[in-house]
């Protein structure tokens, strides 16, 4: 499903309401206010926020499409700026420094191939997003993080595997499982500001 930049507004605008209200004390949004029929359809999605400066606040979604996409941005936004291990809880005088980023996903495939060393080639840098499991570990890069970083596609692999709390070669083995995906993102260009198409 194709969003418009309407509809890529609208998650964004999802996004900072959820986090602000939250952050604030004031709750979350009511889901039957939601007008429009694409946030009940199930997808997955993302929620990043990040510093004016660029670097990142939280970030923590859903891969796969087990939510209703209103649903699954109003918890990623919750969790992105309280829940992140990362990082420590969002402050109420943080929120007016902080832009948000919503990524909605496409369900995630698996990657076929005979070797490992094929894998590079079937990774789309600026395109695909990146999942790596094995037994007890899984981590996802989204696409943006190739671009944003200018990775290559085995270097995209390879932190990938590291999110996953593996090895970097990881991914050259037969142990792990990659799969990729694709995303719309679409940010706010400045605290509250204007939302931008950034990837599709």
């Amino acid at each position: 499903m194709a969003l418009t930049q309407e509809q890529g507004m609208t998650l964004v605008r999802l996004a900072r309401s959820t986090v602000d209200n939250f952050v604030n004390g004031s709750g979350t949004p009511d889901d039957e206010e939601w007008s429009a029929p694409f946030l009940f359809e199930e997808r997955g999605a993302f929620v990043t926020l990040k510093k004016i400066n660029g670097d990142l606040r939280g970030c923590i979604g859903f891969p796969y499409p087990v939510k209703r996409l209103g649903d699954a941005v109003v918890q990623a936004a919750i969790s992105a700026a309280v829940h992140d291990p990362r990082f420590p809880p969002v402050q109420p005088d943080e929120l007016d420094g902080l832009v948000v980023e919503v990524s909605a996903l496409t369900k995630p495939e698996e990657l076929e191939y005979r070797s490992p060393r094929e894998l590079p080639a079937l990774v789309r840098v600026g395109t695909d997003g990146l999942m790596v499991s094995a037994p007890g570990a899984s981590g996802l890069l989204l696409p943006q993080v190739a671009t944003e970083y200018h990775m290559e596609a085995e270097e995209f692999l390879s932190q990938t595997c590291i999110k996953a709390g593996l090895m970097p070669d990881a991914w050259l083995t037969d142990r792990v499982t990659v799969q990729r995906f694709q995303a719309e993102v679409f940010g706010e260009v400045s605290p509250r500001g204007e939302v931008k198409r950034e990837l599709d």
